[in-house]
């Protein structure tokens, strides 16, 4: 039997007597098929090849693939008073990276913001004591690989405590979510934002894609109602998907500004 990992998007995949056909997640229109075809890795190919980089951002620890593989995004873990939280996932899990997240307290639960970061989610979940993961059920289709593990959350909004609340921001996929952590990191508190909204290479702004590599917008209706779930939200941060990809300072005041712009661009 193989857990097949697909190389482009990093998503891993459920036991199978033989290596997937197709990527599905790659194959939506979000996403997209590398120029070799599709291929795939394992679990254990990944670790004769890789290391998870360890290292700080913007004052949490930051977890990524090192050298970069698939989509690149980098976990960060939150502790926060609904526990600790590892925020997004990633393909590879590690003994050195499992023990440095146990020596800090542990991990109580995983929460992933859209489904091109489920990547090895279960593989984590069983790896810290089978945490829950916490997943909207809008995106409940694009889970390749089912665990009991996995709980969704429906709705709008899910409280996991007075300071942590989870917000389907929408747009991107159907169940994007976005955790707004109101008394952490810094004072002010913080957004962490995934895909929708991304923050962009210039970190005073956001922006917003129905396809980040192929260039496809977010139309203007979906970025609309987003703007009305965030609406009410205080933060000073905002923690985007990858490496330095950050706001930091002022982000509530940038994230209105960025709706603005584009909701303008978009009319003309």
């Amino acid at each position: 039997m193989t857990l097949s990992i697909c190389e482009t998007c990093g998503t891993q995949y459920a036991d199978a007597p033989a290596v997937p056909m197709h990527c599905p997640v790659c194959e939506d229109d979000r996403q997209y098929v590398g120029p070799k075809g599709q291929t795939w890795t394992t679990h254990d190919a990944l670790k004769s090849g890789y290391m998870l980089r360890l290292e700080d951002d913007a004052g949490l620890l930051g977890i990524g693939l090192a050298p970069d593989f698939a989509i690149n995004q980098r976990a960060l873990y939150l502790p926060t008073d609904a526990g600790n939280i590892l925020w997004e996932c990633l393909s590879l899990v590690t003994d050195d990276a499992v023990g440095v997240l146990k020596a800090r307290g542990g991990v109580d639960l995983i929460v992933i913001s859209h489904p091109h970061f489920y990547a090895s989610m279960v593989e984590w979940s069983e790896a810290l004591g089978n945490v829950p993961i916490l997943l909207h059920e809008a995106d409940k289709e694009w889970v390749r690989r089912p665990s009991p593990n996995i709980r969704f959350w429906s709705g709008d909004t899910h409280r996991l405590s007075d300071g942590v609340t989870l917000i389907r921001s929408g747009g991107h996929f159907p169940g994007s979510t976005v955790l707004h952590w109101k008394d952490g990191p810094r004072t002010g508190g913080a957004l962490f934002s995934g895909d929708a909204p991304q923050v962009v290479s210039d970190r005073r702004h956001v922006s917003f894609m129905h396809s980040y590599p192929n260039y496809m917008p977010m139309k203007s209706d979906a970025v609309r109602g987003m703007q009305a779930r965030l609406e009410g939200y205080a933060f000073e941060d905002v923690f985007g998907y990858t490496w330095g990809r950050n706001i930091i300072g002022k982000a509530r005041a940038a994230v209105d500004e960025s709706f603005e712009r584009y909701l303008s661009a978009m009319a003309g």
